[in-house]
């Protein structure tokens, strides 16, 4: 028994590295007996890749107690791939091709599960799902690991006496699924996507009858995320057909991005078991398919009197509020790196199309990149910043925010009286790509400071091998504007 404990991760890991809180102790202790209860057969171990996607293993009810003592091997070489699993650094040298040695040779790192963020999942049989943190065999943080590159942001919030609060606000299609493209020509490199259908006609937004159309859709994907334990607010029918927007209640902290990545995960594993085809992408290229956005509420909050700390009784935002604002407008081009982390992500940046198309911030304006929402006594002010996408990896936008929110707090910057017209405002243009977005992240001494050089270098690395394959596709646009006339 002692030699089958020992073939998962490392034993005692945790503990030998003081890995658990006290209180991670107790959940754990009483997760395992919970498994047991509920006659569980397999426990889905979830990490948040770079991308902000999940990746994980499917372990054994049996064997997952001693993962909670050993934590789970994993490979590293998950680190070293783009958004199409291509390696964009060369894995087996000295180095990496990263100056990071440690990562030669594409050795396990051990995944260590958070017991607090447990759940069952309702439309997979006899199945936990878990979410973990990356860390090296030596017990030190994965670098890379963008859970814990936003719990150095709330940590630094928290030692001024302040928390992160956040609510999601996030558009998606729902299609419907008529070819999966399984042939073997079509698993490419990336594969071909599949070739999918609309669940009904859009451009009446809002509409009831329209979203009732999808009812049979919307209402078992809202029944399991409400399972689960996400706090659904709205669902709403946007623009395009079969475009979907989905709000959330507020809440503090890790639990926001928590629940961003498990909310991409479980609708698209849904839709996908009724036989439809769920996507975040932006801007899909299907005719009349209009962008979808990830706006991102936020505020301030006292940690030890839990108020909100930007509102204010006779301005539409506080002094707090404002210094928050101008260091998210100071840092707004770097930041898009990852508020907006695809190609496809600037195909949004448009004027006159409810979408920002420069750094601006305003009053209960849509047009504006940073939109303050409420106003003079209203307890629920806060901060909408429109620029992300539905792509993006909440931890790393979510600290990206708090990082230059606060550096507007400490160095007591003035954002400037309010944009009354945003897209017709003199003030520097968004990124008009992700070479551009990037080009600034590069420049930027801030966020390297911020998140660290070797993290910043890793995103950089990361996203540049995005843009070689893109640049070295010959797209149907050059096809059809030189292939004839020249």
């Amino acid at each position: 028994m002692a030699e089958q404990e020992g073939s998962l991760g490392k034993a005692g890991f945790i503990a030998q590295h003081g890995l658990y809180s006290d209180e991670q102790v107790a959940q754990a202790e009483a997760l395992a007996a919970r498994v047991r209860e509920l006659d569980l057969e397999t426990v889905r171990v979830a990490w948040t890749d770079q991308h902000g996607i999940l990746r994980g293993k499917h372990v054994m009810a049996r064997d997952f107690p001693a993962v909670l003592a050993n934590g789970l091997d994993f490979q590293t070489a998950t680190l070293f791939m783009d958004t199409t699993n291509n390696l964009f650094a060369p894995i087996f040298e000295r180095n990496a091709g990263m100056n990071f040695a440690a990562l030669a040779g594409g050795p396990d790192a051990i995944l260590v599960p958070d017991p607090g963020t447990f759940r069952v999942l309702p439309w997979a049989e006899r199945s936990g799902w878990v979410l973990a943190e990356m860390y090296l065999a030596d017990g030190t943080p994965c670098p890379f690991d963008s859970r814990q590159v936003l719990r150095r942001q709330l940590d630094a919030l928290a030692r001024r006496g302040l928390s992160f609060m956040a609510g999601l606000e996030v558009e998606f299609y729902i299609t419907k699924l008529e070819d999966r493209m399984l042939e073997p020509a079509q698993a490419g490199y990336p594969p071909d996507p599949p070739r999918v259908s609309v669940i009904a006609h859009g451009f009446q937004y809002l509409t009831e009858d329209r979203q009732d159309e999808i009812d049979h859709i919307l209402v078992p994907l809202q029944r399991h995320l409400e399972a689960i334990g996400l706090p659904l607010r709205t669902m709403e029918d946007e623009w395009g057909p079969g475009q979907c927007e989905f709000t959330f209640d507020p809440e503090l902290g890790l639990t926001p991005a928590d629940h961003m990545v498990l909310f991409r995960s479980a609708t698209k594993q849904v839709c996908r078991r009724m036989g439809y085809h769920a996507t975040f992408m932006t801007r899909p290229a299907l005719p009349n398919f209009f962008s979808s956005g990830w706006h991102l509420h936020m505020s301030l909050i006292d940690a030890a009197t839990r108020t909100n700390l930007f509102a204010d009784p006779a301005e539409p935002l506080s002094p707090l509020g404002r210094q928050f604002v101008a260091g998210l407008l100071e840092h707004a081009a770097a930041a898009c790196v990852f508020a907006a982390p695809t190609i496809n992500g600037y195909k949004r940046f448009r004027p006159n199309s409810f979408a920002p198309d420069r750094i601006t911030w305003a009053v209960e304006n849509r047009a504006a990149m940073l939109r303050v929402v409420g106003g003079p006594g209203d307890p629920g002010t806060h901060i909408e910043n429109r620029a992300g996408e539905p792509c993006a990896n909440p931890y790393l936008y979510m600290a990206a925010q708090i990082a230059a929110g606060l550096d507007g707090i400490e160095r007591a910057l003035d954002p400037g009286p309010p944009e009354r017209a945003p897209y017709e405002a003199e003030k520097p243009l968004l990124p008009r790509s992700l070479m551009e977005a990037t080009a600034a992240l590069r420049a930027s001494p801030f966020y390297r400071e911020a998140f660290g050089a070797q993290f910043v270098d890793y995103i950089l690395a990361v996203k540049q091998s995005e843009i070689d394959r893109f640049l070295a596709h010959v797209t149907d646009w050059e096809q059809r504007e030189y292939f004839e006339v020249y």
